[in-house]
């Protein structure tokens, strides 16, 4: 029987890579774990579910344009996939909202990630908002410091709106106050968004270094990794807006001169060879914005060099 944390995929639609769909947690065995967390924590009705809660599906749904087989060499990794491992990629399902209980599906999600841990495996999550990370992170409790990556083009600082203290302006500041969550990187900051001068102000007092997109294009993403300690563990969340619209262009709040495919791909694998990543969201894609696909297709080249770089660098060896 099917665990109560998660739903398989929708109907009619194929997994991540193709990948076998466990929903019972708690008999997962498995290395990498997807998991589709579709809702936030909403600022009106409106939100409760809007467009980004596709995503999960659509990222799915795109699959066999981002990956065509795993045995299939890939350019951007020098090989297959799973570079001849005997690694093990699962797809957990989406964890379920219940409209009677807005804040239940943050209980399951968290729940749901400890026992993806339990297991060993490595949790890689798809919005839904940005507020998903909040239970992810907290479900890493007891596993740090941690080192927090944010790419995005808004800084999440904020400690409410509409006297919602967890929805998608609030993850970074969340994740500041959680003991096991150390040092903060933010990459791609630009334009204007979710900072006032006050949330910009409790960033900096946290000691959160803040890249903006402009200095990051001026030094390059080599540069920025090097500021990033060494031997440390990791998580990383992606905003699909911090990504520049031009192979991001499914979101909410576009804006210009965002981190590129390039740029991104670069920070994973460098995360990856300097410590451990422990995990990865990619949140707020925005489907029917979408053009040809392309935001889809990207955050699936996305976690497929997670994936690759880690069955590269030995983790379960």
């Amino acid at each position: 029987m099917s665990s109560p944390l998660t739903v398989p995929p929708r109907r009619g639609h194929q997994s991540f890579l193709y990948a076998p769909v466990v929903t019972d947690l708690d008999k997962l065995e498995a290395h990498f774990a997807i998991l589709g967390i579709p809702y936030g924590d909403p600022y009106s009705i409106d939100e409760v579910t809007n467009d980004q809660t596709n995503a999960p599906t659509a990222v799915r749904q795109a699959t066999d344009r981002f990956c065509r087989a795993l045995e299939r060499y890939d350019f951007d990794l020098g090989g297959p996939l799973l570079a001849g491992r005997d690694l093990k990629i699962v797809d957990c399902g989406d964890v379920p909202g219940d409209a009677r209980d807005l804040g239940a599906h943050y209980r399951r999600a968290e729940a749901a990630v400890r026992k993806i841990l339990a297991a060993g495996a490595i949790p890689i999550t798809i919005g839904g908002d940005h507020g998903v990370p909040i239970p992810v992170l907290r479900a890493f409790s007891g596993r740090g410091p941690i080192t927090l990556v944010h790419i995005d083009a808004h800084l999440d600082w904020r400690d409410e709106v509409n006297g919602v203290t967890e929805g998608y302006s609030s993850p970074i500041r969340r994740a500041s106050e959680m003991e096991h969550i150390g040092e903060i990187f933010q990459i791609g900051l630009r334009a204007q968004g979710s900072a006032r001068q006050e949330e910009v102000d409790a960033a900096l007092a946290y000691g959160a270094h803040l890249v903006t997109a402009h200095e990051l294009h001026d030094v390059g993403m080599d540069a920025v990794l090097a500021r990033i300690p060494d031997g440390a563990r990791y998580y990383l969340t992606i905003d699909a807006d911090g990504l520049d619209p031009s192979v991001m262009p499914a979101v909410y709040g576009p804006a210009p001169g965002g981190v590129t495919y390039h740029q991104a791909r670069k920070l994973i694998h460098g995360l990856v060879r300097k410590g451990r990543v422990l995990g990865m969201d990619i949140v707020e894609i925005t489907p029917r914005a979408d053009v040809n696909r392309i935001s889809c297709i990207t955050a699936g080249r996305l976690i497929m060099n997670l994936i690759g770089a880690v069955a590269r660098a030995g983790y379960f060896e």
